[in-house]
Protein backbone atom coordinates (compact mmCIF):
# COMPACT_ATOMS: atom_id res chain seq x y z
CA UNK A 1 0.00 0.00 0.00
CA UNK A 2 1.37 3.41 -0.95
CA UNK A 3 1.57 5.80 2.01
CA UNK A 4 0.14 8.60 -0.13
CA UNK A 5 -3.13 6.66 -0.27
CA UNK A 6 -3.31 6.30 3.50
CA UNK A 7 -5.72 8.35 5.61
CA UNK A 8 -2.76 9.02 7.92
CA UNK A 9 -0.86 10.94 5.25
CA UNK A 10 -0.86 14.48 3.93
CA UNK A 11 1.85 16.63 2.39
CA UNK A 12 2.43 18.60 5.59
CA UNK A 13 3.03 15.41 7.62
CA UNK A 14 5.02 13.61 4.92
CA UNK A 15 8.59 12.44 5.60
CA UNK A 16 11.18 14.82 4.18
CA UNK A 17 14.29 13.23 2.60
CA UNK A 18 17.70 14.70 3.36
CA UNK A 19 18.00 16.34 -0.06
CA UNK A 20 14.62 18.03 0.38
CA UNK A 21 15.40 19.87 3.62
CA UNK A 22 15.80 23.61 3.02
CA UNK A 23 16.55 24.78 6.58
CA UNK A 24 20.29 25.33 7.09
CA UNK A 25 22.41 26.00 10.16
CA UNK A 26 21.64 29.73 10.16
CA UNK A 27 17.88 29.13 9.89
CA UNK A 28 17.90 26.68 12.81
CA UNK A 29 20.12 28.96 14.91
CA UNK A 30 17.79 31.90 14.20
CA UNK A 31 14.84 29.69 15.16
CA UNK A 32 16.31 28.85 18.56
CA UNK A 33 17.33 32.42 19.25
CA UNK A 34 13.83 33.57 18.35
CA UNK A 35 12.28 31.07 20.75
CA UNK A 36 14.69 31.82 23.60
CA UNK A 37 14.84 35.61 23.48
CA UNK A 38 11.26 36.37 24.38
CA UNK A 39 9.27 38.10 27.07
CA UNK A 40 8.44 34.89 29.04
CA UNK A 41 12.20 34.29 29.41
CA UNK A 42 12.58 37.80 30.78
CA UNK A 43 9.58 37.55 33.09
CA UNK A 44 10.54 34.08 34.35
CA UNK A 45 13.77 35.47 35.78
CA UNK A 46 11.95 38.46 37.24
CA UNK A 47 9.32 36.12 38.65
CA UNK A 48 11.91 34.05 40.50
CA UNK A 49 13.22 37.25 42.08
CA UNK A 50 9.68 38.18 43.09
CA UNK A 51 9.23 34.73 44.67
CA UNK A 52 12.21 35.25 47.00
CA UNK A 53 15.37 34.20 45.11
CA UNK A 54 18.38 36.47 44.86
CA UNK A 55 19.84 37.22 41.42
CA UNK A 56 22.52 34.51 41.66
CA UNK A 57 19.99 31.83 42.57
CA UNK A 58 17.59 32.90 39.82
CA UNK A 59 20.29 32.96 37.15
CA UNK A 60 21.77 29.63 38.26
CA UNK A 61 18.33 28.03 38.32
CA UNK A 62 17.48 29.09 34.79
CA UNK A 63 20.91 28.19 33.38
CA UNK A 64 20.97 24.77 35.04
CA UNK A 65 17.37 24.09 34.04
CA UNK A 66 18.10 24.79 30.38
CA UNK A 67 21.26 22.67 30.40
CA UNK A 68 19.32 19.76 31.93
CA UNK A 69 16.37 20.10 29.53
CA UNK A 70 18.76 20.36 26.57
CA UNK A 71 19.71 16.68 26.98
CA UNK A 72 16.23 15.13 26.44
CA UNK A 73 15.50 17.75 23.77
CA UNK A 74 18.52 16.64 21.75
CA UNK A 75 17.72 12.98 22.33
CA UNK A 76 14.13 13.47 21.17
CA UNK A 77 15.31 15.44 18.15
CA UNK A 78 17.37 12.53 16.84
CA UNK A 79 14.47 10.60 15.32
CA UNK A 80 12.94 13.60 13.60
CA UNK A 81 16.28 14.63 12.15
CA UNK A 82 17.26 11.12 11.06
CA UNK A 83 13.97 10.09 9.52
CA UNK A 84 12.58 13.48 8.52
CA UNK A 85 9.19 13.08 10.22
CA UNK A 86 7.30 15.67 12.30
CA UNK A 87 6.56 15.21 15.99
CA UNK A 88 2.97 13.85 15.79
CA UNK A 89 4.06 11.24 13.25
CA UNK A 90 6.96 10.22 15.49
CA UNK A 91 4.46 9.78 18.34
CA UNK A 92 2.80 7.00 16.34
CA UNK A 93 5.79 4.73 16.95
CA UNK A 94 5.24 4.69 20.71
CA UNK A 95 1.54 5.49 21.14
CA UNK A 96 0.05 3.95 17.99
CA UNK A 97 -1.28 5.46 14.78
CA UNK A 98 -4.44 6.65 16.55
CA UNK A 99 -3.16 6.78 20.12
CA UNK A 100 -0.61 9.40 19.03
CA UNK A 101 -3.44 11.92 18.94
CA UNK A 102 -3.68 11.87 22.75
CA UNK A 103 -0.16 13.22 23.49
CA UNK A 104 -0.26 15.33 20.33
CA UNK A 105 -3.37 17.13 21.57
CA UNK A 106 -1.83 17.50 25.03
CA UNK A 107 1.10 19.32 23.46
CA UNK A 108 -1.17 21.24 21.08
CA UNK A 109 -3.33 22.67 23.87
CA UNK A 110 -0.23 23.74 25.81
CA UNK A 111 1.10 25.47 22.69
CA UNK A 112 -2.29 27.16 22.17
CA UNK A 113 -1.97 28.57 25.67
CA UNK A 114 1.49 29.89 24.87
CA UNK A 115 0.24 31.27 21.55
CA UNK A 116 -2.41 33.23 23.42
CA UNK A 117 0.08 34.53 26.01
CA UNK A 118 2.58 35.65 23.38
CA UNK A 119 -0.18 37.27 21.33
CA UNK A 120 -1.32 39.16 24.42
CA UNK A 121 2.27 40.34 25.00
CA UNK A 122 2.60 41.51 21.41
CA UNK A 123 -0.75 43.27 21.56
CA UNK A 124 0.28 44.93 24.82
CA UNK A 125 3.45 46.24 23.18
CA UNK A 126 1.41 47.76 20.35
CA UNK A 127 -1.04 49.29 22.84
CA UNK A 128 1.76 50.78 24.97
CA UNK A 129 3.46 52.15 21.86
CA UNK A 130 0.28 54.01 20.89
CA UNK A 131 -0.18 55.26 24.46
CA UNK A 132 3.32 56.76 24.51
CA UNK A 133 3.20 58.26 21.01
CA UNK A 134 -0.30 59.74 21.28
CA UNK A 135 -0.01 60.64 24.96
CA UNK A 136 -3.13 58.95 26.39
CA UNK A 137 -3.32 57.30 29.78
CA UNK A 138 -3.42 53.48 29.86
CA UNK A 139 -6.80 51.92 30.50
CA UNK A 140 -8.10 51.95 34.05
CA UNK A 141 -10.68 49.74 35.81
CA UNK A 142 -13.55 51.88 34.53
CA UNK A 143 -12.50 51.34 30.89
CA UNK A 144 -12.66 47.54 30.96
CA UNK A 145 -15.27 45.68 28.94
CA UNK A 146 -17.62 43.49 31.05
CA UNK A 147 -16.61 39.82 31.13
CA UNK A 148 -13.35 40.37 29.25
CA UNK A 149 -11.32 42.50 31.63
CA UNK A 150 -9.86 44.48 28.71
CA UNK A 151 -10.46 47.95 27.37
CA UNK A 152 -11.60 48.39 23.79
CA UNK A 153 -8.12 49.65 22.83
CA UNK A 154 -6.37 46.68 24.44
CA UNK A 155 -8.71 44.28 22.70
CA UNK A 156 -8.14 45.98 19.33
CA UNK A 157 -4.34 45.80 19.69
CA UNK A 158 -4.54 42.16 20.79
CA UNK A 159 -6.61 41.30 17.71
CA UNK A 160 -4.29 43.32 15.46
CA UNK A 161 -1.27 41.32 16.60
CA UNK A 162 -3.34 38.12 16.26
CA UNK A 163 -4.02 39.04 12.63
CA UNK A 164 -0.28 39.48 12.01
CA UNK A 165 0.30 35.97 13.30
CA UNK A 166 -2.49 34.54 11.17
CA UNK A 167 -1.08 36.26 8.07
CA UNK A 168 2.22 34.42 8.56
CA UNK A 169 0.36 31.14 9.08
CA UNK A 170 -1.57 31.57 5.84
CA UNK A 171 1.65 32.39 3.97
CA UNK A 172 2.93 28.88 4.72
CA UNK A 173 5.86 27.12 6.39
CA UNK A 174 8.57 28.79 4.25
CA UNK A 175 7.45 32.21 5.44
CA UNK A 176 8.36 31.11 8.97
CA UNK A 177 11.96 30.52 7.88
CA UNK A 178 12.02 34.00 6.34
CA UNK A 179 10.56 35.55 9.50
CA UNK A 180 13.08 33.86 11.81
CA UNK A 181 15.99 35.02 9.64
CA UNK A 182 14.60 38.56 9.58
CA UNK A 183 14.00 38.66 13.34
CA UNK A 184 17.37 37.26 14.43
CA UNK A 185 19.27 40.59 14.13
CA UNK A 186 16.78 42.11 16.56
CA UNK A 187 17.75 39.46 19.10
CA UNK A 188 21.07 37.78 19.97
CA UNK A 189 23.50 35.39 18.15
CA UNK A 190 24.02 32.21 20.46
CA UNK A 191 22.56 28.61 21.32
CA UNK A 192 19.67 27.87 23.65
CA UNK A 193 21.21 27.62 27.18
CA UNK A 194 23.51 30.63 26.72
CA UNK A 195 20.79 32.74 25.14
CA UNK A 196 18.32 31.91 27.89
CA UNK A 197 20.90 32.64 30.60
CA UNK A 198 21.98 35.97 29.12
CA UNK A 199 18.45 37.18 28.48
CA UNK A 200 17.37 36.04 31.94
CA UNK A 201 20.25 38.04 33.42
CA UNK A 202 18.96 41.09 31.56
CA UNK A 203 15.54 40.51 33.14
CA UNK A 204 17.11 40.17 36.60
CA UNK A 205 19.30 43.25 36.26
CA UNK A 206 16.60 45.47 34.79
CA UNK A 207 13.95 44.38 37.30
CA UNK A 208 16.34 45.03 40.17
CA UNK A 209 17.14 48.47 38.75
CA UNK A 210 13.45 49.40 38.62
CA UNK A 211 13.30 49.13 42.41
CA UNK A 212 15.87 51.90 42.70
CA UNK A 213 14.52 54.05 39.88
CA UNK A 214 10.75 53.68 40.25
CA UNK A 215 10.48 52.41 43.83
CA UNK A 216 8.89 49.09 42.80
CA UNK A 217 9.89 45.93 40.96
CA UNK A 218 8.46 46.11 37.44
CA UNK A 219 8.71 42.62 35.97
CA UNK A 220 6.72 43.33 32.79
CA UNK A 221 9.06 44.92 30.18
CA UNK A 222 6.13 46.35 28.22
CA UNK A 223 4.98 48.28 31.29
CA UNK A 224 8.57 49.35 31.97
CA UNK A 225 9.12 50.68 28.45
CA UNK A 226 5.95 52.72 28.78
CA UNK A 227 7.61 54.71 31.59
CA UNK A 228 10.56 55.86 29.49
CA UNK A 229 10.45 59.61 28.72
CA UNK A 230 11.82 59.41 25.14
CA UNK A 231 9.15 58.55 22.57
CA UNK A 232 11.80 57.57 20.03
CA UNK A 233 13.43 55.14 22.45
CA UNK A 234 10.09 53.61 23.34
CA UNK A 235 9.06 53.30 19.70
CA UNK A 236 12.27 51.53 18.66
CA UNK A 237 12.26 49.22 21.68
CA UNK A 238 8.61 48.26 21.33
CA UNK A 239 8.97 47.65 17.60
CA UNK A 240 11.88 45.29 18.26
CA UNK A 241 9.89 43.62 21.03
CA UNK A 242 6.90 43.16 18.70
CA UNK A 243 9.05 41.58 15.98
CA UNK A 244 10.74 39.31 18.52
CA UNK A 245 7.41 38.23 19.98
CA UNK A 246 5.95 37.53 16.54
CA UNK A 247 9.02 35.46 15.66
CA UNK A 248 8.80 33.45 18.88
CA UNK A 249 5.08 32.93 18.64
CA UNK A 250 5.11 31.54 15.12
CA UNK A 251 8.13 29.27 15.60
CA UNK A 252 7.35 27.92 19.05
CA UNK A 253 3.57 28.06 19.30
CA UNK A 254 2.14 27.60 15.79
CA UNK A 255 4.24 25.00 13.98
CA UNK A 256 3.84 22.33 16.66
CA UNK A 257 0.08 22.58 17.35
CA UNK A 258 -0.68 23.04 13.63
CA UNK A 259 0.98 19.68 12.93
CA UNK A 260 -0.70 18.13 15.96
CA UNK A 261 -4.16 19.18 14.82
CA UNK A 262 -3.34 18.06 11.28
CA UNK A 263 -2.52 14.62 12.67
CA UNK A 264 -6.09 14.33 13.96
CA UNK A 265 -7.51 14.24 10.44
CA UNK A 266 -4.70 14.41 7.89
CA UNK A 267 -7.01 14.32 4.86
CA UNK A 268 -8.99 17.37 6.00
CA UNK A 269 -6.74 19.40 8.30
CA UNK A 270 -3.67 20.91 6.62
CA UNK A 271 -0.89 22.85 8.34
CA UNK A 272 -2.67 26.14 7.61
CA UNK A 273 -5.99 24.90 8.99
CA UNK A 274 -4.22 23.55 12.06
CA UNK A 275 -2.61 26.96 12.54
CA UNK A 276 -6.00 28.67 12.33
CA UNK A 277 -7.40 26.29 14.96
CA UNK A 278 -4.44 27.23 17.17
CA UNK A 279 -5.19 30.91 16.70
CA UNK A 280 -8.85 30.54 17.60
CA UNK A 281 -8.13 28.56 20.77
CA UNK A 282 -5.49 31.15 21.68
CA UNK A 283 -8.24 33.79 21.78
CA UNK A 284 -10.83 31.68 23.59
CA UNK A 285 -8.57 30.94 26.59
CA UNK A 286 -8.39 34.71 27.36
CA UNK A 287 -4.61 34.61 27.97
CA UNK A 288 -4.44 38.03 29.66
CA UNK A 289 -6.12 36.50 32.72
CA UNK A 290 -3.49 33.74 32.89
CA UNK A 291 -0.56 36.11 32.47
CA UNK A 292 -1.46 38.76 35.04
CA UNK A 293 -0.93 36.54 38.15
CA UNK A 294 2.82 35.88 38.35
CA UNK A 295 2.57 33.14 40.98
CA UNK A 296 -0.10 31.24 39.06
CA UNK A 297 1.85 31.78 35.85
CA UNK A 298 4.96 30.04 37.23
CA UNK A 299 3.68 27.47 39.69
CA UNK A 300 0.38 26.48 38.07
CA UNK A 301 0.87 27.08 34.35
CA UNK A 302 4.60 26.39 33.84
CA UNK A 303 5.02 23.51 36.27
CA UNK A 304 1.56 22.09 35.54
CA UNK A 305 2.10 21.67 31.82
CA UNK A 306 5.61 20.38 32.56
CA UNK A 307 4.03 17.41 34.30
CA UNK A 308 2.01 16.62 31.16
CA UNK A 309 4.81 16.95 28.64
CA UNK A 310 7.43 15.31 30.85
CA UNK A 311 5.39 12.10 30.86
CA UNK A 312 5.13 12.14 27.05
CA UNK A 313 8.88 12.72 26.70
CA UNK A 314 9.61 9.85 29.09
CA UNK A 315 7.60 7.40 27.00
CA UNK A 316 9.11 8.61 23.73
CA UNK A 317 12.71 8.36 24.96
CA UNK A 318 12.23 4.93 26.51
CA UNK A 319 10.45 3.62 23.45
CA UNK A 320 12.90 4.97 20.87
CA UNK A 321 16.20 4.24 22.62
CA UNK A 322 15.56 1.34 25.02
CA UNK A 323 12.93 -0.68 23.15
CA UNK A 324 13.54 0.14 19.46
CA UNK A 325 17.27 0.90 19.59
CA UNK A 326 16.71 4.06 17.48
CA UNK A 327 15.27 2.10 14.53
CA UNK A 328 11.95 3.03 12.89
CA UNK A 329 10.01 1.87 9.84
CA UNK A 330 8.98 5.18 8.30
CA UNK A 331 6.46 3.68 5.90
CA UNK A 332 4.67 1.86 8.74
CA UNK A 333 4.18 5.21 10.53
CA UNK A 334 1.66 6.10 7.80
CA UNK A 335 -0.15 2.75 7.49
CA UNK A 336 -3.40 1.86 9.28
CA UNK A 337 -2.42 -1.84 9.44
CA UNK A 338 1.35 -1.58 9.93
CA UNK A 339 3.64 -2.21 12.88
CA UNK A 340 2.50 0.89 14.73
CA UNK A 341 -1.20 0.01 14.50
CA UNK A 342 -0.56 -2.38 17.42
CA UNK A 343 -2.73 -5.25 16.27
CA UNK A 344 -5.16 -3.08 14.34
CA UNK A 345 -6.54 -0.98 17.19
CA UNK A 346 -4.22 1.94 16.51
CA UNK A 347 -3.62 2.39 20.26
CA UNK A 348 -0.66 1.28 22.36
CA UNK A 349 -2.25 1.00 25.78
CA UNK A 350 1.17 0.52 27.40
CA UNK A 351 2.32 4.01 26.43
CA UNK A 352 -0.99 5.63 27.37
CA UNK A 353 -1.00 3.89 30.77
CA UNK A 354 2.60 4.98 31.38
CA UNK A 355 1.70 8.62 30.67
CA UNK A 356 -1.25 8.34 33.07
CA UNK A 357 1.06 7.01 35.79
CA UNK A 358 3.55 9.83 35.24
CA UNK A 359 0.85 12.49 35.43
CA UNK A 360 -1.08 10.97 38.34
CA UNK A 361 1.79 11.35 40.79
CA UNK A 362 1.75 15.12 40.23
CA UNK A 363 -2.02 15.65 40.37
CA UNK A 364 -2.27 16.15 44.18
CA UNK A 365 0.48 18.77 44.16
CA UNK A 366 -1.12 20.54 41.20
CA UNK A 367 -4.51 20.68 42.94
CA UNK A 368 -2.89 22.09 46.07
CA UNK A 369 -1.10 24.81 44.08
CA UNK A 370 -4.04 25.67 41.84
CA UNK A 371 -6.36 26.01 44.84
CA UNK A 372 -3.98 28.34 46.65
CA UNK A 373 -3.50 25.81 49.44
CA UNK A 374 -7.18 25.27 50.22
CA UNK A 375 -6.81 21.63 49.13
CA UNK A 376 -4.46 20.01 51.63
CA UNK A 377 -2.20 17.17 50.49
CA UNK A 378 0.67 15.24 52.06
CA UNK A 379 3.96 17.19 51.98
CA UNK A 380 5.53 14.54 49.74
CA UNK A 381 3.15 15.50 46.92
CA UNK A 382 4.06 19.19 47.19
CA UNK A 383 7.70 18.17 47.01
CA UNK A 384 7.18 15.94 43.97
CA UNK A 385 5.19 18.66 42.20
CA UNK A 386 8.13 21.05 42.53
CA UNK A 387 10.03 18.66 40.23
CA UNK A 388 6.98 17.67 38.19
CA UNK A 389 8.66 17.47 34.77
CA UNK A 390 11.47 15.24 35.99
CA UNK A 391 9.19 13.07 38.12
CA UNK A 392 6.68 12.46 35.34
CA UNK A 393 9.44 11.78 32.79
CA UNK A 394 11.13 9.15 34.96
CA UNK A 395 7.95 7.42 36.10
CA UNK A 396 6.41 7.33 32.62
CA UNK A 397 9.63 6.12 31.01
CA UNK A 398 10.14 3.34 33.54
CA UNK A 399 6.47 2.31 33.43
CA UNK A 400 6.48 2.14 29.61
CA UNK A 401 9.61 -0.01 29.59
CA UNK A 402 8.20 -2.41 32.18
CA UNK A 403 4.78 -2.70 30.53
CA UNK A 404 6.24 -3.19 27.05
CA UNK A 405 8.59 -5.89 28.33
CA UNK A 406 5.92 -7.70 30.35
CA UNK A 407 3.25 -7.36 27.64
CA UNK A 408 5.09 -7.17 24.31
CA UNK A 409 3.13 -5.75 21.35
CA UNK A 410 2.04 -8.10 18.53
CA UNK A 411 4.96 -9.20 16.36
CA UNK A 412 5.22 -7.51 12.95
CA UNK A 413 7.59 -7.60 10.04
CA UNK A 414 9.77 -4.51 10.47
CA UNK A 415 13.07 -5.85 9.11
CA UNK A 416 15.32 -3.43 7.30
CA UNK A 417 13.37 -0.47 8.57
CA UNK A 418 16.36 1.72 9.42
CA UNK A 419 17.85 1.83 5.96
CA UNK A 420 14.44 2.02 4.31
CA UNK A 421 13.33 4.93 6.48
CA UNK A 422 16.53 6.93 6.28
CA UNK A 423 16.52 6.82 2.50
CA UNK A 424 13.02 8.31 2.09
Amino acid sequence: MKIRDSSLYNEDLAPVPADGRTWGTWNIAALWVGMAVCIPTYTLAAGLIAQGMNWRQALATITLGNLVVLVPMMLNAHAGTRYGVPFPVLLRASFGTLGANVPALMRALVACGWFGIQTWIGGSAIYTLHAVIFGFEPAGPGDLLPGLGLSLGQLACFLLFWILNVAVILAGIESIKWLETLAAPFLLVIGLPTTMALYSFIGIAVTSATVLIFGAAIWDPVELLGRFPSKVTVAIALFALTVATLSTNIAANVVSPANDFSNLWPRRISFKRGGLITGLIGILIMPWKLYTDLSQYIFTWLIGYGALLGAVAGVMLADYYLLRRARLDVEALYLEDGEYAFGGSGFNWRALAAVAFGIAVNVPGFLSQASGGSIQVAPIFDFLYTYAWFVSLLIAGIAHTILSTAFPPPATNAAGSDEQGASR
